[in-house]
């Protein structure tokens, strides 16, 4: 969805509110996944120097756990705001997604939003104990193996390494 923003700066008199959903297909989340469209409520209010903008997003992602790789399912829901004005579109380092013309492309504002709420290691627990690095089970199932700190490298041009770390 597009938001002409550079003509709300300039014309502007009336608030603006939007409803509206997201699949943010082809879009990589790095390594997440969106269960559904991500919910999305976008309002512009007109300020004395130029805008409060507002954005609500709402998504539900699907990822594995950093450590054990079972599936993480997490909701976020968050509200940004942003202030802006007529001659920050001139600003060569403007943040805000704009074309030339001076729209807000607002699916690529959640896309962004979104990489920034979402942490870059997901755990399924807060205490996931990952898996064993020899047997490879889940360390929470209670695998047989020796501790990791006992047991030899499962590769043996590896064992150098824990010649020198002795």
């Amino acid at each position: 969805m597009q938001f002409d923003l550079k003509n709300f700066l300039q014309n502007g008199r009336t608030p603006y509110r939007v409803a509206f959903s997201t699949p943010l297909a082809g879009y990589d989340l790095d390594g997440c996944t969106l269960s559904g469209p991500a919910a999305c409520v976008f309002s512009a209010v007109p300020t004395m120097e130029g805008a409060e903008m507002i954005l609500e997003v709402s998504a539900d992602i699907e990822a594995e756990c950093a450590r054990c790789l079972d599936a993480v399912k997490e909701h976020y829901a968050f509200t940004r705001a942003y202030t802006v004005r007529l001659r920050d579109l001139e600003d060569p380092d403007f943040e805000l997604p704009m074309s030339e013309e001076g729209c807000l492309d607002t699916e690529e504002l959640v896309f962004q939003e979104l990489v920034f709420e979402i942490p870059r290691v997901l755990l399924c627990s807060a205490d996931c104990k990952g898996l064993c690095p020899i047997c490879g089970k889940k360390r929470a199932a209670g695998c047989s193996c020796q501790s990791a700190d006992d047991a030899a490298p499962p590769d043996a041009r590896l064992s150098i390494l824990k010649q020198l770390l002795s």
